[in-house]
């Protein structure tokens, strides 16, 4: 098949891509640097000739909410359009999980709107939610620091391996479509705060995590729920231990 990867030279489009040529497969890495821009549309309708399955794996280049909720919308309808010229078979998009639960957040209110596009759109679907990456931890905790002092949600996490989400992806995109929506979560769930005290003291950082209920998540209020799946998620295998021993320290 020719699969078409939008957001392709990123970190998971990367491994995606990787494991899908190796299986055999015409695979086009598609991104701005490689001059396909889902926002202008310069050199879309060239990479998705002849081409069977799409797998959107962009991201915004900023978390500003109104500008992270235009680039999901303008990105989508693009993308759609230009997919049903081009008589594609199977539009994947990735996603979070708990992104209906998140709406106080600009981003995931983008990515709510994104689903929505697909689902609407009238191409064979899949929306694959994923929980967060582990490669995310640094992020994560950085989006709670204040001098030394980390404040954090204890609600529930089940971070995923990035490997182990381009496992997934490119065994959707060699798949059915599913007209809906599929989980993946990694093999462990554990307490937010308690997950990025223990990353940040693997990686020797000093800065002290403190569990707080009130602190946000990228704007949102979480509840023990809310970044977890209980829908029968497909789960990784690689743990944290796993993943950490391998981690570029930065």
């Amino acid at each position: 098949m020719k699969i078409v990867i939008i957001g392709g030279t990123g970190l998971i489009g990367s491994k995606t891509v990787e494991r899908l040529r190796k299986r055999g497969h015409e695979v086009i890495a598609a991104s701005p640097n490689t001059g396909v821009n889902t926002i202008t549309e310069e050199g879309l309708a060239e990479a998705l000739s002849g081409c069977d399955v799409v797998v959107d794996l962009a991201n915004s280049p900023s978390f500003e909410d109104r500008a992270v909720f235009e680039f999901f919308e303008t990105s989508g309808r693009n993308l759609l359009a230009a997919e049903k010229a081009a008589g594609v078979k199977h539009h994947i998009a990735l996603s979070v999980v708990g992104t209906e639960r998140l709406q106080e957040s600009g981003y995931f209110r983008g990515k709510l709107a994104q689903e929505k596009l697909i689902e609407a759109g009238g191409i064979p679907y899949t929306i694959v939610h994923s929980t967060q990456f582990m490669e995310f931890l640094s992020g994560i905790a950085q989006s709670g620091t204040v001098g030394d002092l980390v404040r954090l949600s204890p609600a529930y996490v089940q971070p995923i391996a990035s490997d182990d989400v381009a496992d997934a992806m490119t065994d959707v995109a060699l798949a059915d479509p599913v007209n809906g929506t599929i989980e993946i979560a990694g093999p462990e769930r554990s307490r937010l705060s308690d997950l990025v005290a223990r990353y940040l003291k693997a990686m020797g950082d000093n800065r002290k995590v403190e569990p707080d209920r009130e602190a946000r998540y990228f704007g949102a209020l979480l509840e023990d729920g809310s970044l977890v799946s209980d829908n029968n998620p497909r789960l990784g295998r690689i743990t944290f231990e796993e993943w950490f021993a391998t981690a570029p320290r930065k």
